[in-house]
């Protein structure tokens, strides 16, 4: 019997429960679980208080643009019925345009990144070279000391 941990059911079962309410069968489909192991998860994450389930991403996200509009009395009465905090609106909010801003960094194309992937191996490659390279100099002036110590011993007799 398989074991699933509990960060993997509560986002199987965010995604059973509204405002999502996906088809159990097609989550079945989806994830490889079956349907009455889906619809056990369900019956015990319905049994619980709503505060403690899990919301998805795009239940997050519709949460925001549902409240978008309303003032902060039915944006506080809308939370209170769906069991979340004001401040759990907030944070999704500012997580939604944060990801909606524009990337500090621009993005590489795939031709840009293949060559920077050859460059990095190129460099590394170079970089494996020249340790073994000083390695061999380490050990052959190690071995020059050793020999010059030796031969000026026997001069000494």
């Amino acid at each position: 019997m398989a074991r699933y941990g509990q960060a993997f059911k509560d986002r199987v079962v965010a995604k059973l429960l509204p405002p999502e309410s996906a088809d159990i069968s097609k989550v079945s489909r989806e994830i490889g679980v079956g349907m009455n192991t889906l619809e056990r998860w369900r019956a015990e994450a319905l049994s619980m208080p709503e505060k403690t389930r899990t919301w998805t991403a795009a239940a997050r996200l519709e949460a925001v643009i549902t409240t978008a509009s309303m003032d902060a009395n039915a944006k506080s009465a809308w939370c209170r019925e769906k069991g979340i905090y004001l401040t759990d609106l907030e944070t999704w909010r500012e997580s939604a345009m944060s990801a909606l801003d524009e990337p500090s960094q621009p993005r590489v194309s795939p031709e840009q990144g293949r060559r920077a992937q050859k460059r990095i191996k190129e460099l590394e490659r170079e970089v494996r070279r020249k340790d073994k390279a000083l390695a061999e100099t380490a050990a052959l002036l190690v071995l020059t000391k050793k020999v010059s110590a030796i031969f000026e011993s026997r001069g000494d007799e």
